[in-house]
């Protein structure tokens, strides 16, 4: 395997750890600074070149992209994947994990747990949102902060408020996020690694300071995840379009509480607490991997004139309830069932005598007219709002007053 390594930093200890088990394995691997790429867009030909000279063939690469070239290293990444060049992260899931809200936002609609969080804009939402959350003491985020940087702890609602203020003064865009006191200063680390995790640390603040990174003092000792928390770590990496994260998440009452999703995790912190070989792992995965290069399956079915992709929900009180997917005659109506979804659980491809439950969603390909007819009136959308006419009173009323203004 001929291994792409996208980082501004060679010399970083993820950078050279990842080089050197790709060498150790016998793999071809090299280091390429994300920000020496031109990109080359021609019909049918997406083409890369790197230090002027036309870039030679890749098998698969590995993005280190920091998070102050985010918009250029993700179109690099991008025209990767264009090129059907294995990504180990894509550009849409690194995308997702550096936008806090954004990923906030989706993790949120697949039900994974998290802090309960608020994002607002005018200074009189700030104090009912800070009520929302909890009340002080509140966690404030600037949404594209990375390794701690811009996140504070505010003690009482008028600290939180002025906190806010000043923030949103120099246009910075903040997060206010419930403080999770049972944590007692103490996060995770799961290192997820395709669909498993590979390694996990728990992270433990030092002295008055709430936050647990270590390059920050924290202190890191190796543990033993249970399943509901790797379970979790999985499915978030998963949810984002991550093959390769490090998810953050806090020990709540109530259970995992996913802090944040790292597209780029380093591996000093977490190789040396666990003494597990984290690099060799991902370089496994990425070898197994090489030969499944990424697809936008709703851009490459939707090409089709008349077919779509879309989700099917199974409500309360449903025909297709106690029936069998193939019972429910889908497949007569030129509709697909890719995947079924049913609460945390995704069962791909399900086999045609699954049984269909209440709250079960169906994701499916098919001809748009026979899906449409299954989808609730009142989430109905027109696909193609018809143009009204003009009323002729209507629109002489409109000329005449505007002969007036021009005159």
């Amino acid at each position: 395997m001929k291994l792409a390594i996208l980082s501004c930093s060679p010399n970083a200890y993820s950078t050279r750890r990842l080089k050197e088990a790709a060498l150790q394995r016998g793999h071809k691997a090299k280091v390429l600074n994300t920000l020496k790429f031109a990109i080359d867009l021609d019909r049918g030909n997406p083409d890369l070149y790197f230090r002027q000279k036309q870039l030679s063939t890749y098998d698969a690469v590995l993005p280190r992209i920091g998070a102050s070239i985010t918009y250029y290293g993700t179109a690099v990444v991008r025209q990767f994947q264009e090129m059907d060049v294995f990504c180990a992260n894509t550009a849409h899931g690194i995308a997702n994990s550096r936008d806090k809200l954004r990923s906030l936002q989706i993790l949120s609609r697949h039900h994974i747990g998290i802090p309960r969080t608020t994002f607002v804009r005018d200074k009189k939402d700030v104090l009912p949102a800070i009520e929302r959350v909890g009340g002080a003491p509140v966690v404030i985020k600037l949404i594209e902060g990375t390794q701690g940087i811009g996140v504070l702890l505010a003690d009482s609602v008028k600290q939180a408020e002025s906190i806010i203020e000043l923030l949103q003064s120099q246009k910075q865009n903040v997060l206010i996020q419930k403080f999770v006191a049972e944590s007692k200063g103490k996060d995770v680390r799961a290192f997820v690694v395709g669909d498993q995790v590979v390694a996990a640390m728990r992270r433990v603040a030092q002295g008055q300071e709430f936050r647990s990174n270590v390059h920050r003092g924290g202190i890191a000792e190796p543990i033993e995840l249970d399943e509901q928390y790797r379970e979790t770590a999985v499915r978030c990496a998963q949810i984002l379009g991550l093959r390769v994260a490090g998810v953050d998440m806090l020990e709540g009452k109530n259970g995992p509480q996913v802090m944040e999703v790292n597209s780029s995790p380093g591996l000093e912190g977490i190789e040396t607490a666990t003494e597990l070989d984290v690099a060799g792992a991902v370089i496994d995965y990425i070898a197994a991997q090489v030969d499944f290069p990424e697809i936008d399956l709703r851009q490459r079915l939707t090409v089709s004139k008349g077919y779509g992709v879309t989700e099917i929900y199974v409500p309360e009180g449903s025909k297709f309830i106690g029936q069998t997917i193939g019972e429910t005659q889908l497949a007569e109506s030129d509709i697909n069932v890719l995947t079924l979804y049913r609460g945390v659980k995704v069962i791909p491809n399900p086999r045609s005598d699954r049984i269909l439950e209440p709250g079960d969603k169906l994701l499916c390909f098919g001809k748009l007219e026979s899906m449409r007819s299954m989808i609730p009136a009142r989430t109905r959308r027109k696909r193609r709002p018809a143009v009204q006419e003009l009323e002729t009173d209507l629109l002489d009323i409109h000329t005449d007053a505007d002969a007036r203004e021009d005159g």
